[in-house]
């Protein structure tokens, strides 16, 4: 390139950067919407969480969380003809933590249960507004057959980790969709970062695969090498939980929404919840199965 070229193509370049403007996006202010994080499990009472949305770039902390907390809509759930009335309850834990949750009336003769085979309506009335959302608890017919686990590959054999195994089996007929929980001796369940899944591609099969650790998503892991292992001696119980493929899609497209948080190559996803009239968030239906191993040397 001559030396007139380049000045030529300098000129340019500043001539460019002389153009750029800087634009500021001033995001709407809608106001809050009503989030829902509901369950029932076959056995259990429900559980419904209520919370109002906070703003895209608001500062959260634990006072804030729970200031947003819905405590004064009137909650039901129906099954068929009868209605459960539903009573905003307030736990505070040994940690000082504190729950805020609708769930039975702990004075009522007649509490509301979760049965395998069974639909419910969530009914809320909320600043003169009027949500709903139905699920179902479906029959357990996938189960884990056997849990085992193995070292994790290139590691000392002094190597403390195991990667956690499980056979399953799949009954033929598409349309059987399950959650997975863990919980490491006596701590709580948690879900695995993915934890829904369906049966497309394992329909009618027998199968093994790794069972990752679950994450408890308010806290990154400390040990981000070993987060998906277990150590031998560990108690490890796996909660199995078939669901609908509402409460498929809602997790499905929630993990891949999460996992795709401050990644800019990642392709914008909507979750997929199952309560009308505009709110977020879902009402979900388990019905559930255990198994346990203490993991070996």
């Amino acid at each position: 390139m001559t030396k007139r070229l380049r000045w030529a193509a300098c000129l340019v370049f500043f001539f460019l950067l002389s153009c750029e403007k800087e634009i500021t996006i001033e995001p709407r202010q809608n106001e809050p919407l009503l989030v829902v994080d509901a369950e029932i499990e076959d056995g259990l009472a429900p559980v419904i969480v209520l919370s109002n949305s906070l703003k895209y770039f608001s500062t959260i902390d634990t006072a804030q969380l729970f200031q947003s907390l819905v405590r004064d809509a009137v909650v039901s759930i129906s099954v068929g003809n009868r209605f459960f009335p539903m009573v905003f309850r307030q736990v505070v834990l040994a940690n000082g933590a504190r729950l805020g949750f609708y769930t039975n009336d702990p004075t009522s003769s007649q509490p509301l249960f979760g049965t395998i085979g069974t639909s419910y309506t969530l009914n809320i009335q909320y600043k003169g507004q009027t949500y709903s959302a139905t699920t179902t608890i479906p029959a357990v017919v996938k189960n884990i057959d056997s849990l085992w686990s193995r070292p994790v590959l290139n590691r000392p054999t002094s190597d403390s980790f195991r990667i956690l195994m499980g056979r399953f089996t799949d009954p033929p007929g598409l349309g059987n969709y399950v959650r997975y929980f863990t919980r490491v001796n006596r701590q709580e369940f948690l879900p695995g970062s993915n934890s829904a899944f369906d049966d497309n591609v394992i329909d009618g099969t027998t199968y093994s695969v790794a069972i990752d650790r679950g994450v408890n998503r308010n806290f990154p892991p400390e040990d981000r090498d070993n987060a998906s292992f277990f150590k031998i001696g560990d108690t490890v119980t796996v909660k199995f939980a078939s669901n609908d493929k509402a409460t498929y899609d809602f997790w499905r497209t929630w993990e891949f929404a999460f996992q795709s948080i401050g990644n800019p190559f990642a392709t914008p996803g909507v979750v997929l919840g199952n309560v009308n009239n505009g709110a977020l968030g879902a009402f979900c239906g388990y019905g559930v199965r255990y198994k346990t191993l203490v993991i070996p040397r």
